[in-house]
């Protein structure tokens, strides 16, 4: 981590999914191995998923051994299993008690949820642990703001019209050259 950088504290992570996947756009998501090394990569897209009526949001069947995570503490690293093979990242976002959460979906060099966490070699293992306070896995701020554009969300046709359509994909525009 350079001077300039910071890590994101709790209280990053206290507001709203719908204030934080915004602004998680442009900042870089890191991953210390045991050996020191740091994989590192920007973030360029994120999706907001935001309570029970959230017909998107695994919250949307109410608390379950595999949400209960999403009720609890913000700033809480939430990844699961897709598709029996994919490991998704998510951070916990809002008030305890309000099931909320902003899913890592793309770095700059890595098109998708699967495969941003297969480059950072981030898994299972890291659910339920801090992103704010952890020394294996955290989100750092250089100050580089991008312009962002707004979408819907991807792989949520189960979810209805609305919530399918509803645009809380926040993604990174690319630079003119």
């Amino acid at each position: 981590m350079s001077k300039e950088n910071v890590i994101l504290s709790k209280d990053f992570f206290s507001r709203d999914c719908l204030e934080v996947a915004p602004e998680l756009v442009g900042k870089i998501l890191v991953h210390r191995l045991p050996d020191g090394t740091e994989l590192r990569e920007r973030i360029a897209e994120t999706e907001a998923y935001r309570g029970e009526e959230d017909k998107a949001c695994h919250a949307s069947k109410g608390r379950t051994p595999r949400t209960e995570l999403l009720y609890g503490e913000n700033g809480i690293i939430y990844i699961y299993l897709c598709y029996g093979m994919h490991w998704l990242m998510n951070v916990i976002t809002g008030e305890e008690g309000t099931p909320q959460g902003v899913l890592i979906r793309a770095g700059v060099r890595f098109n998708g949820p699967a495969k941003l966490t297969k480059a950072l070699a981030i898994t299972g293992e890291f659910n339920g642990q801090p992103v704010y306070d952890n020394n294996e896995v955290w989100i750092e701020d250089d100050g580089f703001r991008p312009q962002i554009k707004t979408a819907p969300r991807v792989g949520i046709d189960y979810a209805g019209e609305y919530w399918k359509d509803i645009e809380w994909r926040f993604i990174a525009c690319k630079e003119e050259k």
